[in-house]
């Protein structure tokens, strides 16, 4: 089925390093744009930015970074669907880990509030080095403050499971059922409506149950266990 998505929607993917973000938002942009929905591809600037400038940002360019990708989010939407790699946010994640600054989340995620669906990208992905990121410890710390930052300002999300076609497949039902569901409103923004099954919202916390059970510690141990039998 293909969902309708008004202009002006933002489905914005969220995740640590080395999940897969960026493969998931080509593929979705592509689909949409196979199924007639005109849809664009919001890279993440901050890995422009580093490679332009050859290093990371210090503290006080933070601000200018996530002010920047919103900015480019919101140009992509104005002109239909936008399919953001990235949003302020997860900017606003790491000033928080790496400097200590939580100054941008307000911001941050007064934007994320303006986004139609939230897609979170699990841990369940081999991790995958390369020289713009940080290594495989600060994924799980990176999940749990972006987890609680949604929490925090009442945006629910999907987590995104599995790999290749499983995961596009994962995030296109998520959004197939928001759209079903009337949870778009016509400047493209979600409406109040109850969150999707498996989605988290403020009064859960940062945990998230499956659709199997209504354990908050069964995807860590499924995942556990998934990485487990790849060894």
């Amino acid at each position: 089925m293909t969902p309708v998505l008004p202009t002006g929607c933002i489905v914005a993917l969220l995740g640590a390093e080395s999940t897969g973000k960026t493969e998931l938002a080509r593929a979705l942009v592509q689909r949409m744009n196979e199924r007639g929905i005109h849809a664009t591809f919001v890279g993440e600037y901050l890995r422009e930015w580093c490679e332009r400038e050859g290093r990371t940002p210090r503290a006080d360019e933070q601000q200018a970074i996530a002010e920047e990708q919103t900015r480019r989010i919101d140009a992509a939407a104005a002109l239909g669907v936008a399919v953001a790699d990235t949003t302020a946010v997860m900017t606003a994640v790491y000033s928080e880990l790496l400097f200590a600054d939580t100054t941008l989340y307000p911001d941050a995620l007064a934007a994320q509030q303006r986004c139609a669906i939230t897609l979170l990208t699990a841990l369940d992905l081999p991790w995958v080095a390369d020289e713009m990121r940080d290594g495989p410890h600060v994924r799980e710390p990176v999940d749990a403050m972006v987890r609680r930052a949604l929490a925090s300002a009442g945006v629910a999300y999907t987590v995104v499971h599995g790999s290749g076609s499983e995961r596009l497949a994962s995030a296109w039902r998520a959004i197939q059922s928001v759209a079903d569901r009337g949870g778009l409103s016509r400047d493209g923004g979600r409406d109040a409506v109850a969150p999707d099954r498996g989605a988290a919202t403020a009064s859960e916390g940062w945990t998230w149950s499956c659709d199997k059970c209504s354990d908050p510690e069964c995807e860590h141990r499924l995942f556990t266990d998934l990485l487990a039998r790849r060894e």
